[in-house]
């Protein structure tokens, strides 16, 4: 079994933050920086002023399955950090769903679905 493709080096996260491209709604923050190969993928920044421990890892799972669905629809490889507002906290799964296809359409990366 592969290894989930997650931003983990606290480098690598610094070099998003501060080249990266930024969209922000109610919910969530996205920082995003296009790669010249491989796969696309995801960090997750979800700070102690949200929630205890269970909170925090709850909206950790949630964002890594939704990016887990969708990251076949990107248009190209790339980084995506969430950063997860007091708000987004407490959202339920499809409303963190929609904030993210939102925050995602809104930076290009997403292709639309063609029916």
């Amino acid at each position: 079994m592969r290894r989930f493709p997650s931003i983990k080096d606290n480098c690598e996260f610094r070099q998003i933050y501060e080249s990266g491209r930024t969209r922000a709604d109610r919910n969530l923050v996205l920082y995003l920086c296009f790669r010249p190969a491989g796969d696309s993928r995801i960090g997750i920044s979800a700070s102690k002023k949200i929630g205890n421990s269970v909170v925090r890892h709850r909206v950790t799972r949630v964002l890594r399955e939704i990016f887990r669905l969708h990251r076949h629809a990107f248009t190209s490889p790339c980084d995506l950090i969430f950063v997860v507002r007091k708000d987004g906290a407490k959202q339920d799964y499809r409303t963190l769903e929609a904030s993210f296809l939102k925050l995602c359409r809104a930076q290009g990366i997403l292709e639309e679905a063609r029916c």
